[in-house]
């Protein structure tokens, strides 16, 4: 979750490997300093893994910065996201979807062009809508951070696709090489990890701001969980999650 992470494996290589996983970027947008080079210890004893420092390199994206407070807000519910979905594929079938289609993918190459990247777009119909998973090589100026410049590029693909459509309105979702599903599986290892540090101090915990489908996933990753419970607060763009020990929680309410 934040732009400097340290990470431990048993070479540099694995190391890195899971810093670069924990930041959703490829090894050409990040720099690492090594605090701990690996020793093999004597006999199998004493062996000690490699430690490294890893930040996340500032990148400049002037031409995505106004629109990435425009990108509209996921559903945080379980049940608003199944009506939404519900919704969006009303008589899916029924409907030549090729015209937005092609207009989202003109907008797309055009950006890509002006930034001179060369991406090979694989597309793919799914629940949540189409899929569009951008390959290439450095490619973490279109992840941004936390994903925010490839919310607000899916946010702007979507305009290009929809343009003057009213009922047969498609949705368009963008991902890097996998990053959303990558990023996802980060939260959640968050959500345990901050979980059993709030059940060891006994104290709320809060995560940094974050969007609403974020936020939704660290919810769900912890909606079963026996010993915390977690909620929103603060205003946008700056709302976060809480994690409450659920015995803290029982005192205060006593």
């Amino acid at each position: 979750m934040a732009d400097v992470v340290e990470t431990t494996g048993k070479t540099i290589e694995d190391a890195l490997k899971a810093a670069l996983l924990e930041l959703g970027v490829s090894e050409e947008d990040v720099d690492y300093e090594v605090l701990a080079h690996p020793t093999r210890g004597i006999f199998g004893f004493g062996a000690k893994p490699a430690r490294l420092r890893v930040t996340r390199k500032e990148i400049p994206q002037p031409w995505v910065e106004e629109t990435v407070q425009a990108v509209p807000e996921e559903p945080e519910t379980v049940q608003e996201e199944e009506a939404s979905a519900k919704e969006a594929d009303a008589s899916v079938e029924e409907r030549d979807d090729s015209l937005p289609l092609e207009r989202a993918e003109e907008f797309l190459r055009g950006v890509f062009s002006a930034m001179q990247l060369e991406v090979a777009m694989e597309r793919e119909k799914k629940e949540e809508g189409y899929v569009f998973n951008l390959v290439g090589k450095k490619l973490g100026i279109l992840i941004g951070k936390h994903g925010q410049t490839l919310d607000a590029l899916q946010y702007l693909a979507n305009l290009a696709a929809n343009r003057g459509l009213t009922d047969e309105r498609i949705r368009v979702v963008l991902d890097v090489e996998r990053y959303r599903c990558r990023r996802e599986e980060t939260l959640k290892r968050l959500a345990q990890r901050l979980a059993d540090k709030a059940v060891r101090i006994h104290e709320e915990v809060k995560l940094e701001p974050m969007n609403r489908h974020e936020r939704k996933i660290i919810h769900m990753a912890l909606q079963d969980h026996r010993r915390v419970s977690t909620y929103s607060d603060g205003e946008e763009p700056y709302r976060y999650v809480v994690i409450v020990p659920k015995r803290l929680h029982k005192e205060k309410r006593s």
